[in-house]
């Protein structure tokens, strides 16, 4: 049956495994990162301009293959969420304790501003980019809109990810969560940025002081995520007791 919200256990806290996938969230996060706004600072630097179509199709192909092996890298050891608003998704959804996802979010956070941190200093000083909205567009646009790009991209992971019936459609999980956010940033970075990740977001506003914004990137992709999982984990994955059911619980090590 699907899994209720768990707070989880005070010696969580200090057990090792807890700070395994923390480490590993930070390490992924970072890689993410640093590939990701790393792309916008490269346009930035040979053209001047990242607005361009071109410019688009390469930041977005360049999200999703920083992504899927940034997600390859911990999927083994932390179940690779590289999100804090994946994380809550699963948090929501009863795959992860509340103990552990602060962790994640934590070690999540660092990785993103170490990544921006390393960005400036290696590219004598560029400011990373951020996020912004276009001309025409509200806050309330863009809420909207990071709201449908998180629900699909946590959606996305539930389905590859984190359904114990995944199958072999695990092993492809990392690519799949990669497309969907290039497909998204091809859909939605014109009017927004496409952020999708708070930790993203968060990393480059703090390094680069772009806060324009900020508590939309924050608020639309937790709903979002929220949403996914919950839809998931209580319309989507068959119970356990029903007919013909065939889910098994995930092992400790998949999230």
């Amino acid at each position: 049956m699907p899994r209720r919200f768990a707070v989880g256990r005070t010696e969580d806290v200090y057990h090792p495994d807890t700070m395994r996938s923390a480490l590993a969230e930070f390490l992924a996060t970072a890689i993410f990162v640093f590939a990701a706004e790393g792309s916008l600072l490269s346009l930035d630097k040979l053209y001047k301009d990242t607005t361009t179509a071109s410019g688009l199709v390469a930041v977005a192909i360049a999200h999703a293959l920083a992504l899927t092996v940034a997600v390859s890298t911990a999927m083994n050891i932390s179940g690779g969420h590289v999100n804090p608003a994946v994380t809550f998704g699963a948090l929501l959804g009863g795959r992860i304790s509340l103990i552990r996802a602060l962790f994640y979010w934590v070690a999540q956070l660092l990785g993103a501003i170490v990544a921006a941190a390393l960005l400036r200093i290696t590219t004598g000083g560029m400011r990373p980019l951020g996020f912004s909205l276009a001309s025409g567009i509200t806050e309330w646009h863009a809420l909207l809109l990071e709201i449908i790009m998180t629900f699909g991209l946590t959606y996305t992971f539930y389905a590859t990810a984190l359904d114990p019936k995944r199958g072999y459609i695990g092993t492809i999980a990392p690519l799949a969560i990669g497309f969907i956010v290039g497909a998204n940033i091809l859909a939605g970075a014109p009017f927004d940025g496409a952020g999708m990740n708070p930790a993203r977001v968060f990393g480059v506003a703090l390094i680069g002081w772009r806060w324009s914004h900020h508590w939309l990137y924050w608020v639309g992709p937790f709903i979002g995520a929220g949403l996914a999982g919950l839809t998931y984990e209580f319309l989507l994955i068959q119970p356990e007791t029903a007919p013909h059911a065939h889910h098994q619980p995930l092992a400790p090590e998949d999230y």
